[in-house]
């Protein structure tokens, strides 16, 4: 499986405030980057599995919901998250 609950605790310490603090905003975002870099890898091998696609997109509206409330609550928590992860912004 390619998101272990170490992969996750590590996300979450690098990009959280710790690896037990899953609800923060930054944390949330580089999971749901990580996973959105996933499934591009995987459609670009499989074009036709058009469930992994929705569930890109869906997943991409989920990041940027986050991303837009981030930055309306603290700009410079957002500017340093689309640093780190390099998005495009």
């Amino acid at each position: 499986m390619y998101l272990t609950s170490e992969v996750k605790s590590e996300i979450f310490a690098k990009h959280g405030k710790s690896a037990t603090d899953t609800g923060s905003a930054e944390g949330q975002i580089a999971l749901f980057t990580y996973r959105i870099n996933h499934l591009t890898g995987h459609l670009r091998k499989n074009i036709h599995d058009f469930n992994t696609e929705r569930s890109l997109v869906m997943l991409v509206g989920k990041r940027k919901a986050l991303l837009n409330y981030l930055k309306k609550k603290d700009i410079t928590r957002y500017r340093a998250i689309i640093a780190e992860l390099g998005l495009r912004k």
